[in-house]
């Protein structure tokens, strides 16, 4: 069995690591205002919400990689990537589950 997101290359960072916005963005070389969207149409979610910024941790930027390359790769739409992601993460439960009963 194979994870969604196991030939996707990228960044091996700490998992408690927190990430700002801008962090993202110069991660992913996309604007501040893209992490912002991915936010707000539900792709990715917030760690921490204070009066300086918010953060985000390992899971959150493992999707918004996800994210970022189904949008660059296939031309898939913010709204298209959440719904996708969602399913991934659905065929992957199952996947598991299937795993732990053999």
């Amino acid at each position: 069995m194979t994870s969604f997101d196991e030939y996707l290359p990228g960044e091996i960072f700490e998992e408690g690591a927190a990430l700002s916005v801008a962090d993202l963005a110069r991660m992913f070389a996309v604007g501040e205002q893209h992490i912002v969207e991915l936010v707000e149409e539900g792709v990715i979610t917030v760690l921490e919400i204070d009066t300086r910024e918010w953060r985000f941790r390992g899971a959150e930027i493992r999707r918004a990689r996800i994210a970022l390359r189904l949008e660059r790769d296939l031309g898939i739409n913010l709204p298209g990537v959440a719904l996708a992601l969602e399913l991934l993460e659905e065929l992957e439960q199952l996947r598991r589950e299937r795993g732990s009963r053999s």
